[in-house]
């Protein structure tokens, strides 16, 4: 991905268009090398290395190496087996019929049936941040026998089929939950050190250092996988990253795994390559988030004067060094099937700022301060930090006097989903792969709760916007389903619960020693089972 293509695609996002360049695979057809270790950075250390109540970027990374899904997708989201071999969709759209793979055992030696996927379901369906959203009208899982699960729905849901891979809804052992209690699950020591079918088990985590997983030599994939140890390093400092990958201690990153500003340096070394592909599955936005709870930003014209603010270009170009496209709607421009190309962003405009304030009655007192506020961010990437830093710039240049409170990755979780210590947060949202399952557990009423990450942390509620996210995760018909999105999107460009930024670009930097890491639709976040190091390259 080299300067000119990030410029054509800054071209194409313009237009409503999205890059549609041919982009390497890195897939290999000569036969895989057995053995080897695979050093695979993952920044920030996540708070728990199974996807089932978690949806941070590091353990969507980790977790599905262990815990596996039913399906796994081509670059175009074309299912393909995982622990499912076959599949079937009444005509009604009401009823998803999976046969399920012989053979397979959890990593304790117990058997693995239809029975752990009807309980996994529901366990989604109540502790995952998008499961709620996801599963939400599904009334059973019918088990006829071991190596059959019927999945009935009380309506459709049309983007079903395409949110079942291992980072998303993993299947995880219903012996090992069963009889624990649903407010427990998210804390249960599975998730510590988890029990899976994946290519690899869970030997070791040694908190603030590594994670080491291990070949599966029972893997239900005979000669797979080829590697014999996955470890998960992690290295906070961003130049200490790059640096590793430089001498070749490190192997694998993703989501963009060393500074943008040192990218196009690293790049160019011989040992080492990069690929944008792998991210099919993401649709990534960067927002900052307001607690609507707080008695300033409880006001429209206050949110309205933030946004006013802010220069979405100068963010692009100096915060994201032009990895990215401007994104103002809660919808991707890395989803253009449902973005609405009409709404554009809030005009970078600090007198249009300052007399919203002043009409809403918050006047700039004898200090030229109006009031304060408390920025935070996710601590995910480093990006995320000179967000806040540029909001807080120009919160000054407005009269607001903010403070930014920075917190490792946990604690972030905690500060913000939890205990609500945070009045504006720089975050991320990946929009996955349809507006249902990534957009909507923001805005949607229903999915404020406290302690579940990535959720609805405005606190925001509109009836008319549960409404049409509610109509449009039902809607068998692609145009009025589009209908649907744009009448949202309108409503939260002039609400403003959410100020909409950037949709990052990512990439994948490897040392070219890896092959078969890209694959698929998923890319890091996919299980490695065909990952194998080829020697003497890179």
């Amino acid at each position: 991905m080299d300067i000119s293509r990030r410029q054509l695609n800054k071209l194409l996002a313009t237009t409503g268009l999205i890059s549609l360049l041919p982009l390497n695979a890195f897939a290999e057809t000569a036969a895989p090398t057995k053995g080897g270790t695979l050093n695979f950075i993952v920044e920030p250390e996540p708070p728990t290395i199974l996807t089932l109540a978690h949806t941070a970027g590091g353990t969507q990374k980790v977790s599905p190496k262990i815990t596996e899904g039913l399906l796994t997708y081509d670059f175009d989201l074309t299912p393909k087996p995982q622990l499912a071999t076959e599949w079937s969709i009444s005509d009604d759209g009401l009823n998803y019929t999976f046969k399920l793979r012989p053979s397979v055992k959890w990593h304790d030696g117990k058997p693995f049936t239809s029975d752990d996927v009807a309980y996994s379901i529901e366990l989604l369906k109540q502790v995952h941040p998008r499961g709620r959203g996801t599963f939400a009208n599904v009334t059973k899982v019918e088990t006829p026998d071991p190596l059959t699960a019927v999945i009935r729905l009380s309506k459709p849901a049309p983007y079903l089929l395409s949110a079942l891979y291992g980072a998303e809804s993993p299947i995880v052992p219903k012996h090992v939950y069963d009889g624990v209690a649903i407010a427990d699950v998210p804390t249960n020591p599975n998730g510590s050190a988890p029990i899976g079918t994946g290519p690899f088990v869970f030997k070791e985590w040694v908190r603030g250092s590594h994670i080491i997983l291990e070949r599966n030599p029972d893997y239900w994939d005979a000669g797979k996988p080829y590697l014999d140890q996955v470890i998960v390093r992690f290295v906070p400092d961003g130049a200490a990253r790059a640096a590793g990958f430089e001498t070749g201690e490190f192997d694998i990153g993703g989501d963009n795994p060393i500074p943008l500003s040192d990218l196009e340096r690293v790049k160019a070394l011989p040992n080492i390559a990069v690929v944008s592909r792998g991210y099919e599955t993401k649709g990534d936005q960067t927002q900052l988030i307001f607690n609507l709870d707080n008695e300033y930003l409880k006001n429209v014209s206050v949110r309205r004067a933030i946004a006013h603010a802010i220069d979405l270009d100068v963010i692009l170009n100096t915060v994201w060094y032009g990895y990215g496209h401007v994104s103002p709607t809660p919808i991707s421009t890395f989803l253009p099937r449902y973005l609405d190309t009409s709404i554009k962003p809030y005009a970078f405009d600090l007198k249009a700022a300052e007399q919203l304030l002043d009409e809403a009655g918050y006047k700039r007192g004898p200090d030229g301060v109006r009031f304060n506020l408390r920025l935070t961010h996710n601590s995910y990437n480093e990006g995320f930090k000179r967000v806040a830093e540029y909001l807080k710039q120009n919160l000054t240049r407005i009269g607001i006097n903010a403070t930014i409170d920075s917190y490792d990755f946990s604690t972030y979780i905690k500060k913000v989903y939890t205990d609500r210590a945070f009045d504006v947060t720089a975050e991320y949202l990946g929009n996955q792969f349809d507006p249902t399952l990534g957009v909507q557990r923001i805005y949607w009423s229903k999915n404020f709760k406290l302690g579940l990450p990535f959720s609805n942390a405005s606190h925001y509620a509109n009836p008319e916007v549960d409404r049409l996210l509610e109509a449009a995760s039902v809607e068998i018909d692609d145009a009025k389903r589009k209908e649907q999105f744009f009448a949202f999107q309108k409503i939260i460009a002039d609400e403003v619960p959410v100020v909409n930024l950037i949709a990052l670009e990512n990439v994948t930097v490897f040392n070219k020693r890896v092959k078969n890491h890209t694959i698929g639709a998923e890319g890091v976040q996919s299980n490695f089972a065909d990952v194998y190091i080829k020697d003497g390259e890179g």
